[in-house]
């Protein structure tokens, strides 16, 4: 009689621990997956590609300044496919790359996708005399100390001209350093643009 009880008991125990220590990974696990984890930069992502959506982080908020002078708040790209160009008028390889960004952004800025540029170690007359001789019609974050892309942990913020693109929900889904060919960023954009439609 006593040896049914005992091993009962023990059963009962061993059930106990284990639904416990279950209860445990299960609390830790939920834990890790709720934190979002912030971006932080390792390596460039190749040409045309984009990060897998379960690999990517959250992008810092940011602000500053157009350079028409007014207030500029990252939280107005919200819900939208987002590419980040850091550039300057003195850039022999942003010459090259803008008049292809303008292109592209002319095809999907209907769709979903707002472009930004971030003008960096530069002059404002400077900058707005190069968007304006290569009818750039998007805006352009005035930010000569480069503080944007320190706000991007670890970004090479001396490679210029750089990319970044954001996904619909916020995350770095690219980044792309060193000039990027127009048919290159459009693949990559189109690519976002596609995710989660029904």
């Amino acid at each position: 009689m006593s040896r049914p009880f005992s091993r009962r008991t023990l059963l009962l125990a061993a059930g106990g621990a284990a639904a416990v220590a279950l209860a445990g990974c299960a609390t830790g696990g939920d834990d890790t997956a709720g934190a979002a984890r912030e971006f932080e930069f390792t390596e460039p992502t190749p040409a045309a590609t984009v990060i897998a959506e379960d690999q990517r982080a959250p992008a810092p908020a940011f602000s500053g300044e157009l350079l028409d002078g007014t207030a500029f708040d990252s939280s107005s790209l919200t819900g939208d496919v987002v590419v980040i160009n850091f550039w300057g008028s003195w850039c022999v390889p942003c010459r090259v790359e803008t008049p292809e960004f303008q292109a592209v952004h002319a095809d999907v800025t209907d769709r979903g996708a707002q472009f930004l540029g971030v003008d960096v170690k530069d002059q404002r007359q400077l900058a707005i005399a190069f968007v304006e001789r290569l009818g750039v019609a998007y805006p352009s974050v005035f930010d000569p100390r480069g503080e944007v892309a320190m706000a991007f942990r670890g970004f090479p913020a001396n490679v210029v001209p750089s990319t970044i693109l954001l996904d619909r929900d916020g995350r770095v889904a690219a980044v792309y350093t060193g000039q990027v060919r127009g048919e290159d960023l459009r693949i990559a954009v189109e690519r976002l643009l596609a995710e989660d439609q029904p």
